[in-house]
């Protein structure tokens, strides 16, 4: 986790109109297809690329169950006091519940957190755990805890390796969390260990912070934007729209796009919008009803060579049950741009005003969705979007007009 929590921020400072011509292409939601279709944007060498046209093998991919090892690292110079159960408890069902919710149950991250804990070779002091750790002293405790676990841990099994460090240790800093990949794979029990999860959460910790963190194991981006000298707005380009730009969002869950990388959309979900339409689109989070279907999650309109537009439902359940405002959510996706640099954006199309004050992590964002009897044109795409109604079932109707 690369971007401060709250405990650290606090700390320092407190009637229809029929359409000329309709034309719905359906996209492809498998990543792995080479065939991806008019709107599927490539996958470029920027890291955790949002290209869906082919999947990334350095990463487990989460179109199956998984399964994820949690051990848990206590140090010389401190005492435990809160136990192994209760930290895995921490984080799980939880972040099992949140991706079995947000791939509409395509998803199942299997935990298997160890009993007891492991003891380090050294003090937690002596490893320097801070945020942008010194990569010597950070590869010395991931050498330490890999070796120290490995007589009790068969690396072989699992897909995920979660390290939690013991939060009461005093060398522990919560604000190092992150995911570390390795330039060169560690290696036990006869498999390649080319990423970890390090933890260091204060207990509790921070809500969705595993959520975030694995996302990453996934090959998802942050798409916080965090400011050179690490002061100001984090949240200026997603806001609570995404866990990966914020796991305190008030709508954390994943982006149509995102699923759509995942795999996690099948083809009739994606839409692919070539010239004016007239679409439906069901919510992010709805669930089908047994014997149904969903139809159009998910439509993008392909912007230039790297960049698209994408637009969805955002609606008060699932994930996103604590949601400030429900309605169409457009944003830019460009898959050139690396974790960190904005690869999605969200279009504000109530730029003038702000929502959710006391809840929101970035309120200028809170109300961006459009809403029943809203028409937006999205800045410099001659594109017009319509949002006209919603149906019985709770889905959006919304008419998209080019070249105009």
């Amino acid at each position: 986790m690369e971007r401060p929590s709250p405990r650290a921020v606090l700390a320092g400072v407190i009637a229809l109109l029929s359409l000329a011509a309709i034309s719905l292409v359906a996209g492809p939601a498998v990543a792995a297809t080479g065939a991806a279709g008019p709107c599927a944007l490539p996958r470029t060498g920027a890291h955790h690329s949002l290209g869906v046209g082919n999947w990334n093998d350095a990463y487990p991919r989460p179109d199956h169950p998984l399964d994820a090892v949690m051990i848990f690292l206590s140090f010389p110079d401190a005492h435990p006091v809160t136990t192994p159960a209760e930290l895995a408890a921490d984080y799980f069902p939880a972040t099992s519940r949140f991706f079995r919710r947000s791939s509409y149950g395509k998803f199942i991250l299997r935990p298997h957190p160890q009993p007891d804990w492991i003891q380090m070779p050294r003090s937690s002091t002596s490893y320097g755990m801070k945020r942008d750790w010194d990569d010597g002293r950070r590869s010395e405790y991931l050498r330490d805890a890999i070796s120290v676990a490995d007589d009790q841990v068969d690396f072989s099994k699992y897909d995920i390796v979660y390290l939690v460090a013991d939060p009461d240790a005093p060398g522990v800093d919560s604000d190092a969390t992150k995911v570390v990949n390795f330039d060169r794979p560690l290696h036990a029990d006869g498999t390649d260990i080319r990423r970890v999860v390090t933890v260091f959460e204060q207990h509790p910790p921070d809500r969705n912070v595993l959520a975030h963190e694995t996302g990453h194991v996934l090959d998802l981006p942050d798409l916080y934007h965090r400011p050179a000298d690490g002061k100001g707005d984090w949240d200026t380009y997603v806001g609570d729209w995404d866990v990966m730009g914020s796991q305190f969002g008030l709508a954390p869950d994943l982006f149509g796009w995102l699923k759509w990388k995942l795999g996690w959309l099948d083809r009739r979900q994606v839409a692919c919008i070539q010239e004016n339409a007239n679409i439906t689109l069901e919510s992010m989070a709805a669930v089908p009803v047994p014997g149904e279907s969903i139809g159009t999650r998910l439509a993008v309109i392909r912007t230039g060579e790297d960049s698209a537009v994408a637009l969805e439902a955002r609606s008060a359940t699932g994930n996103d049950r604590a949601t400030c405002s429900e309605g169409v959510l457009i944003y830019r996706v460009r898959s050139e741009t690396s974790s960190g640099g904005g690869p999605v954006q969200v279009i504000d199309t109530h730029p003038g005003t702000d929502a959710c004050w006391d809840l929101s992590v970035y309120p200028p964002l809170a109300d961006a969705p459009l809403r029943v009897g809203e028409t937006y044109s999205i800045p410099g795409e001659h594109t017009r979007i319509e949002v006209a109604d919603r149906t019985p079932s709770g889905a959006w109707t919304v008419r998209i007009t080019t070249g105009t």
